[in-house]
């Protein structure tokens, strides 16, 4: 593969890889950090690339820049950077708002749960992954896999009736 693959790469999945990345961390110039993080491992890493499922690999990727991110923050103090930018957007102002409650209402629920049975929701149900690619994805056995997120949507049905 070559650059021009990788800026196809970038441009196709860049949002999917934010989305997750953004639930993940709940901070949006952490997840822009995670992201760059993301995209230059990839980078480094295309040659291991053939054979796999570009938005699987891309998520693990991410997953593992993020674990590697909270060990890196418990070793050492960190602090914010005040630098940021926004992300130019081809949604209407409408449109934006729109995902923008739709995202805050789902954090709000996602945060009511572990961070395992997040993890589980955030893969099956947001990001369209099957039961196996989330399991694998979670390091965990499919029969544990389908216990967290079944847990999940238990816990999250309950909440929305007593809400």
């Amino acid at each position: 593969m070559n650059n021009s693959s990788m800026d196809l790469i970038y441009r196709e999945y860049k949002n999917d890889v934010y989305r997750y990345l953004f639930y993940l961390c709940r901070d949006h110039h952490n997840a822009e950090d995670l992201m760059q993080e993301t995209f230059c491992r990839a980078c480094g890493k295309l040659n291991e690339f053939e054979g796999k499922k570009t938005k699987a690999w891309l998520l693990r990727v991410a997953h593992n820049a993020y674990i590697d991110r909270l060990r890196k923050e418990s070793r050492s103090s960190s602090y914010e950077n005040e630098f940021f930018y926004n992300v130019a957007s081809e949604d209407t102002p409408e449109e934006s708002l729109i995902s923008v409650e739709s995202r805050e209402e789902l954090l709000k629920m996602l945060s009511l749960l572990p961070p395992n049975q997040q993890h589980a929701v955030l893969l099956y149900d947001v990001h369209g992954f099957t039961y196996q690619e989330s399991a694998d994805l979670m390091g965990v056995a499919l029969s544990h896999f389908k216990i967290l997120l079944y847990r999940a949507r238990q816990r999250l049905r309950k909440e929305k009736q007593t809400a």
